[in-house]
């Protein structure tokens, strides 16, 4: 099986798996999203789900954000891990909203990367669920599961973004990824996947050999 042929397989076995793919990081406002991005570094969405409605009822806006103090953001995302430079970045990156995009979240992966804190994960996110563009979100559970099934090779988010783009039809490329998050979490996981029963156990090359 080539390997677009089975990229099409996964994006449909896992689609009937799992038929909600849906960002589990919980917003209302573009700006939002991308705070509670940045938060989920190195630490878990239910964790930031936890933490953003209190950091969000204290600054409702972009501006509110970017006139903050990063000592007190950084006392209300404490146990998100790394608190103080996720603090700093955050004011940072609303600031540079506030005075470079007219306080609106910029739409392009180019634009959205230059903002501190800001790499191509989250922008692909916020290219995919805000503004429905085709997106590519390569984080760990990507990682992992691409390349167990041998779509992709190597650790390097890039350049798995690369490999991957030829693969994924874009109008399916944001959800399948959502859903290999969901996938990951309870199926392929990193250590001791459960192969047996796993939804794409018969295209999968590493199917008992991890």
């Amino acid at each position: 099986m080539r390997k677009k042929e089975r990229a099409l397989c996964a994006i449909k076995l896992l689609a009937a798996a799992y038929p909600d793919a849906i960002c589990s990081l919980q917003y209302e406002k573009p700006h939002e999203l991308l705070i509670a991005t940045r938060l989920s570094a190195q630490c878990t969405d239910a964790r930031v789900n936890l933490v953003t409605p209190a950091l969000f009822a204290r600054f409702p806006t972009v501006d509110a954000f970017a006139e903050a103090d990063p000592d007190e953001v950084a006392e209300l995302i404490r146990s998100c891990g790394f608190f103080r430079t996720k603090s700093q970045d955050i004011v940072a990156c609303c600031k540079m909203l506030r005075d470079e995009f007219g306080g609106t979240v910029p739409d392009t992966i180019e634009e959205l990367i230059r903002l501190p804190g800001i790499g191509r994960k989250t922008a692909n996110l916020i290219v995919g669920d805000v503004y429905g563009k085709p997106s590519i979100v390569v984080d760990t559970h990507c990682i992992r599961i691409t390349g167990r099934l041998g779509l992709s090779t190597g650790k390097d988010p890039a350049k798995i973004e690369t490999q991957l783009r030829p693969l994924l039809p874009p109008e399916e490329s944001g959800a399948f990824c959502h859903r290999l998050v969901l996938f990951g979490r309870d199926t392929c996981k990193a250590r001791s996947p459960k192969c047996d029963g796993c939804p794409l156990a018969e295209i999968c090359p590493s199917n008992g050999k991890v």
